[in-house]
């Protein structure tokens, strides 16, 4: 096939429809209207000589063929646009193009507000899209259907570019009314209930049962290092939702500090630094090598990290 017979619209095209796998939000993602993207679908099937999607009880289904083209298509695409980027820098203020970020309850709670603040004020125009990790995986990430992914990670693609945003230690939440609070030590901890929160991101946390102490995560492999287990009566996979039930008197919740921080105004918590030694986590910013070079990237990672050190000033 030759190359001058290829219309680039039609790849373009082709990358919404993998992502979406629905011909309507596709087109209104593209500012088209449905009849054309359904035009530019068949023409993409006769092109490719592969049905690319069929429809499914599941909705639409890319072919074995589409989903083979898929990382190669975005390579493509993160090509051309670097090629056709005009010179300079992004220009923040008049942009209103979306940003796709996948992060924790955590990072929501901690790093998105002042990132918001922020935007408001140099990007007004600029859109926020933010995922949780299930939402994605990291081979998804890696073909730049993600902007960035802000989390705690055990483990992550070699490929991946990273930076640390911050450090950050745990700290306990339980009721002023437990009656740990009078004497608050490793056997009191011990003795009390504790509410589990995911550790990490990626879909972490599937069917997940106290007995299973190597996906437990930092606070029970230190417990277990000091040969101790805590008695996990609630699994929760939000941070916020973990909070709200330390004002259960019978409950503790081990988090990460920044976390525990935004509840030092309600005077039905206490806070209060672990019985015992829990190593600190790096809190990270990743990204597809993809999107390593494109301009309004570099910005956005670049105010990110400004943020997260103004944050992170402001803590100490």
């Amino acid at each position: 096939m030759l190359l001058d017979k290829i219309d680039l619209n039609l790849l373009v095209y082709l990358d919404v429809l993998l992502r979406e796998r629905n011909v309507t939000r596709s087109a209104s993602i593209l500012g088209i209207s449905q009849p054309a993207m359904s035009n530019g679908l068949r023409r993409l099937r006769e092109m490719l000589g592969d049905p690319l999607l069929v429809r499914t009880a599941e909705g639409m289904t890319p072919t074995e063929r589409a989903l083979s083209l898929q990382p190669m298509l975005r390579q493509v695409l993160a090509s051309v646009e670097q090629v056709v980027e005009p010179n300079g820098e992004f220009d923040a203020a008049s942009s209103d193009r979306v940003f796709r970020i996948m992060t924790s309850d955590y990072g929501e709670a901690t790093l998105m507000p002042r990132l918001l603040k922020r935007l408001c004020t140099e990007a007004p125009n600029i859109v926020l899209d933010i995922l949780t990790p299930s939402d994605m995986s990291f081979k998804e990430v890696e073909q730049g259907l993600v902007d960035l992914v802000i989390n705690r990670f055990d483990t992550m693609p070699q490929s991946f570019h990273q930076c640390t945003l911050w450090r950050d230690s745990f700290s306990c939440l339980f009721s002023v009314d437990n009656p740990i609070s009078l004497d608050f030590c490793l056997e009191t901890y011990l003795s009390a209930g504790h509410v589990w929160v995911s550790k990490t991101g990626m879909g972490a946390g599937m069917g997940i049962t106290p007995k299973d102490t190597k996906r437990l995560g930092w606070v029970d492999e230190a417990l277990q290092k000091v040969g101790h287990q805590r008695r996990i009566t609630v699994f929760t996979r939000h941070y916020q939702s973990a909070a709200l039930l330390a004002e259960q008197k019978g409950l503790v919740v081990t988090i990460p500090s920044r976390a525990a921080m935004a509840h030092t105004t309600n005077p039905r918590l206490v806070i209060k630094q672990p019985p015992f030694d829990v190593p600190d986590f790096e809190f990270k910013m990743a990204w597809s090598p993809l999107l390593q070079h494109n301009s309004a990237h570099k910005w956005l990672r670049r105010l990110i990290q400004d943020v997260a050190q103004s944050t992170q000033s402001a803590t100490r």
